[in-house]
Parts: structure tokens; C-alpha cells; sequence
């Protein structure tokens, strides 16, 4: 089977947004009947026409729409290829992060505040596993991965984590909830909001163990907007960095503990060793994340 011309397809595009082929002939700098040919080949090629003749304009068919949105996404790949190879910063280059689908929200917004605000990047955020989410870094489908923990050195060798921020984690409820009591009653008789398997659970676990404390577990959650939601409405106190409730505590709605549980989180950036990084990777890892409230 023959392959497709892509010099036929870039004649195809200029003709379909033109609508018409003297004026698409002009901008080629090709004589109208030469055009004419390279459209009729691509068409034999494709086994469809692309287009109807409506009075003067050349309108697309069903087969020559599917074939420009095709086209476009061709050449717009290129554009894309030229730009991260040639460095050239002028051209929007889509960023591609990956972050745990339990990590904290307000801390994502923060670390990516850069890119948002950057005129020539386009973000696409994916949320995941880890384990997901890592390998898509190892295979280059991703640029940067947000973790709480570094990636296992002996699965992922050629990927490096960047301790971009920490923050010490409490206990966090309704103001009448956090009001007074010390450590020991609070985890004795408070209903507690926890995560599933984290630094952060296992670092509790070990602090009630060590305390001599079986909690009254009243969830164990993974998506922080839970954890927030479930907070809000009073269900119990949550075990998490004060930067998941940086809203509520401003506005009055959840405070903390005034309680020291020796719990500390740390956010990772993971990146690949790559000899052509998106421009802005190395922006975002050295810029100073504050994740207090």
C-alpha cells in the first residue's frame, strides 16, 4: 500500500481553508490545475472525495472533515516536534503533569502557578496512581509527576525526585471540635478522618501505638476534596497538612489542633533524565512552594 503524500495533505488543508482553489493555488505559489491534480490524487489515495463544489466555493464533505481535523492534529504535532527539539520558547508547548490523585489541590495550584501564568504553555494535568502515573514519566508520556513520596529507585532508575516543599501535618476539625483537650483525648474520643496507605497513616499508626490509643475511625479516605467535605460537615478530625484546608482556615469554617504530632509530609517533583525537558520543568523545581496555610 502506497503511503500518504503529506505534501498532498498540506495542499488539501490550505484548500479547505481557503474554500476555494484559484485563492489557495496563489498562496502555494502553484498554478491551479497542478493543485487540482494533487487534490485529486489525495482523494484516490483516501478513496473518498473531500469536497463538493457549492456555486463557487469548494465546501468539505463528511470524509474531507474527518480528513482536515486529522490534518490539523498532523501538522500541529510537527509544530509541536520543531518547538521542543529547537527550545523555542515563543511557541505554546503543552506541559504535562501528573499528580497523585490524593495530593492536595491548593498545593497543586501553588507549584503550578508558573505555568498558569504563562502565555506560551498549554497545562494538561493528569491525576493517578503512582504507579500509573510513573510509568508514564519513564516512558515520556508525562514531563513531571507530583508525589508525597520519592518513586522506588530499583522499578524507576533513570527518574529523579525533587523535594520541592514539606509541610508538618495536624489535626484538623470544626472550631468547636479543636477546642481545648490535649493530644491523648482528642485521639481517645474524637471520630477520626484518615488516609488510606500514606507516610502519613503509617506515621500515625505508629503515634497511637506509641501512645497507647485504638482510634474511632470515622473514614478512611483517599480524595482530599472528601477529606474536606467530610471535615466541613463535622464528621470527625482530620489527619492532613494544613495546606488541604488553606480555604476553610481562612475562612473561618476548620481550624487546628493545638496539638504537635511529630507527622511531617513531603511533596516530590519527579522528573525523567531527558536531553530535550519542556522549558519550564526546571522553573517549577526551583521555585520556593509555600504550602503553609
Amino acid at each position: 500500500m502506497d503511503r500518504l503524500n503529506y505534501h498532498h495533505l498540506r495542499y488539501f488543508r490550505e484548500v479547505a481553508r481557503e474554500g476555494n482553489l484559484t485563492r489557495a493555488a496563489g498562496r502555494l505559489n502553484l498554478s491551479q490545475s497542478a493543485l487540482s491534480t494533487q487534490i485529486r490524487q489525495l482523494e484516490e489515495r483516501l478513496g473518498h472525495p473531500l469536497f463538493d463544489r457549492v456555486g463557487r466555493r469548494l465546501e468539505l464533505t463528511e470524509a474531507g472533515r474527518i480528513a482536515l481535523d486529522h490534518a490539523d492534529r498532523i501538522f500541529d504535532l510537527g509544530e509541536d516536534l520543531v518547538s521542543v527539539l529547537g527550545q523555542r520558547r515563543e511557541v505554546r508547548t503543552p506541559l504535562k503533569v501528573g499528580a497523585l490523585s490524593t495530593l492536595s489541590r491548593n498545593f497543586q495550584l501553588r507549584f503550578l502557578r508558573p505555568a498558569l501564568a504563562s502565555p506560551h504553555v498549554d497545562l494538561v494535568l493528569t491525576s493517578g496512581s503512582s504507579a500509573v502515573l510513573l510509568q508514564a514519566l519513564d516512558a515520556l508520556a508525562l514531563d513531571i509527576v507530583l508525589l508525597t513520596e520519592p518513586p522506588p529507585r530499583a522499578a524507576f532508575p533513570e527518574l529523579v525526585a525533587h523535594r520541592i516543599a514539606e509541610q508538618p501535618v495536624g489535626l484538623f476539625g470544626t472550631p468547636a471540635r479543636v477546642a481545648g483537650g490535649d493530644l491523648l483525648s482528642l485521639l481517645s474520643t474524637g471520630p477520626m478522618i484518615l488516609p488510606s496507605e500514606s507516610s502519613i497513616r503509617t506515621g500515625f499508626d505508629s503515634l497511637t501505638a506509641r501512645l497507647g490509643v485504638t482510634p474511632r475511625i470515622a473514614a478512611v479516605v483517599d480524595d482530599m476534596a472528601m477529606v474536606r467535605l467530610l471535615t466541613r460537615e463535622d464528621m470527625g478530625l482530620a489527619l492532613a497538612p494544613s495546606v488541604v484546608f488553606a480555604d476553610e482556615i481562612a475562612s473561618g469554617m476548620v481550624g487546628r489542633a493545638p496539638v504537635e504530632i511529630d507527622i511531617v509530609e513531603s511533596f516530590y517533583a519527579v522528573t525523567a533524565r531527558r536531553s530535550f525537558p519542556h522549558p519550564l520543568v526546571e522553573t517549577l523545581i526551583a521555585q520556593d512552594v509555600v504550602v503553609g496555610a
